[in-house]
């Protein structure tokens, strides 16, 4: 088993480490909120006092935080890359800007630190189960020294490429995801509007050639389907303001590679127009809501 960092105790990356921890390894664990620490202590992780303190001594590193900004700020920042044992593995899983993934990346490399970037998909259910898909980008040899600690926290791994590779493929996945919902919430607000009823009208979609993820197993009308967050109030889940920011991320990747993504854009107007209306810490599903013109 090995002793790990884990920084960044969210609601992606509690149950994650706590998954850490089930499974044997030794955690030091940081947040900013004290509240987040003190749980994980709790569960038997080592409390720490700061970032530095949580990876000192520790075989790997594991950053699981909110956005580019605060993941530049850690690593390079406050140096964090320079209290870190040179023999240890970073694993970054924040969803963040590809340039910002190579920037950390190359920092690390010069320093001689093994990095990989591991952003993840399967949300916060998958956190808790330890069902998530980790989509690597880095090298071959250093995910698989990362494949212990990943297969703790997670069931699906790819590895998408080098450095940065893992975050392009994410943005990519969730981009389409938005576009997804968005339709897939236009297209029951049409029919219920008609007269249909929605949980029949789901069950022809996914049926039929309109079958996605969404209507299958993340049906965005209310009472269509139980344990999803359209049924307890849109809350938990994927939050509008995340999906917002990982449309972002698409655009700004977009232009960075001179790329046309029409049906991206429109989603993230949408989802601004709907984090706009007060929606922005509900599931991102809640995006219907923008069809059937209820707001919070």
């Amino acid at each position: 088993m090995s002793s790990i960092a884990f920084i960044g105790l969210g609601n992606m990356g509690a149950p994650m480490a706590n998954n850490l921890i089930k499974a044997g390894h030794q955690l030091a664990v940081f947040d900013l909120v004290p509240g987040a620490v003190n749980s994980l202590a709790d569960a038997g992780a080592r409390a720490a006092t700061s970032a530095a303190d949580a990876v000192r001594g520790a075989e790997v590193v594991v950053t699981m935080l909110p956005a580019s900004k605060h993941v530049e700020a850690l690593y390079l920042g406050q140096d964090l890359l320079g209290a870190i044992d040179p023999s240890a593995l970073v694993i970054e899983c924040s969803t963040i800007a590809p340039d910002s993934a190579r920037k950390v990346a190359t920092a690390a490399q010069q320093r001689g630190l093994a990095m990989i970037d591991a952003p993840v998909s399967g949300g916060t259910a998958g956190a808790a189960a330890g069902t998530l898909t980790f989509i690597v980008g880095g090298e071959a040899d250093n995910l698989a020294r990362a494949m212990p600690v990943l297969q703790a926290m997670g069931k699906n791994i790819f590895h998408a490429g080098p450095a940065g590779a893992g975050q392009v493929a994410k943005i990519c996945n969730n981009m389409l995801l938005g576009i997804l919902m968005a339709g897939t919430s236009e297209a029951l607000a049409l029919g219920v509007a008609n007269g249909l009823d929605p949980k029949v009208l789901s069950d022809i979609i996914a049926k039929s050639s309109g079958r996605n993820w969404a209507t299958e197993l993340y049906n965005p009308w209310p009472g269509v389907m139980e344990n999803t967050p359209a049924s307890k109030g849109y809350a938990g889940g994927f939050g509008v303001d995340l999906m917002l920011k990982d449309l972002g991320l698409a655009a700004e990747a977009a232009l960075s590679s001179r790329s046309s993504i029409p049906l991206g854009e429109l989603a993230r107007n949408l989802y601004s127009l709907h984090s706009g209306d007060g929606s922005g810490k509900l599931d991102f599903s809640s995006i219907v809501n923008l069809y059937t013109h209820k707001t919070q």
